[in-house]
Parts: C-alpha cells; structure tokens; sequence
C-alpha cells in the first residue's frame, strides 16, 4: 500500500504505540469521526487487508530494549516483575537489550510494558 509522506510518518508512530496506548487512540478516532473500528476491519477483511495470524498470538517475550533514562526506576520495576534481588534485576538491565521475561500472556505482557515504560524504558513484545 503505497502511503502519502504524512500518513507514513504517522503509521510509523503508531506502529510503536502499546496495544493499551493504541485502544485509546482507536476509540478517541472513533468518537472523533463518528465511525467504529469494527465496521472498518470488516470491510478490509472482505478485501483481505487483515490476516487472521495477526490476531492469534496471546503470549509474548518481554524484551527491554533501550533506557531512555534513570537506570535505578527500570530496575526497580524489573525487580518488582521478576520477583528477584536487586543485584539480579541490575545484572539484567544492564545487558539491554534482554528478554526480561518468555512467553507472558498478552495481558500480562501488557502491563509490564506499561511498568517499564512509567520508567523511561523502550519494551518490545515478541
């Protein structure tokens, strides 16, 4: 799909957002444009836009891949995740990037890396 100069600025954007961050959007457009997402994705999957692998994931690598900032807060939040002494949880932090945790439910997922985001922390789920 070949995109406007704009509109692949803000696709890039968008493709770093969490999914809580991305809900949030969604349903701010939605009642922004009066129209719903559902109906949306219905259409392009009748078009084949959508790919039904897409949506079956439900567990995920917790990866922390960068420290924007304070080392000491991603590692307090590291340590809170693990359930493990703070000179562990400093030993992983400071071998970014590293799967902090394997395969954690996509809600679970979700909530730690919102945790290490609140600590200046970029986390990918994998």
């Amino acid at each position: 799909m070949d995109l406007s100069a704009n509109a692949q600025k803000i696709f890039d954007l968008v493709k770093e957002l969490s999914a809580v961050e991305l809900a949030w959007l969604v349903k701010s457009l939605e009642e922004e444009f009066g129209v719903t997402a559902a109906a949306v994705a219905v259409a392009w999957g009748s078009a084949g836009a959508w790919a039904e692998d897409d949506w079956e994931k439900d567990a995920f690598n917790v990866e922390l891949t960068e420290l924007w900032q304070s080392k000491i807060a991603v590692i307090k939040v590291v340590k809170e995740i693990l359930g493990v002494w703070l000179k562990e949880a400093k030993e992983k932090v400071e071998t970014v990037p590293v799967i902090i945790k394997e395969n954690v439910k996509t809600e679970d997922a979700e909530g730690m890396k919102a945790k290490l985001e609140e600590a200046w922390a970029k986390v990918t789920l994998k």
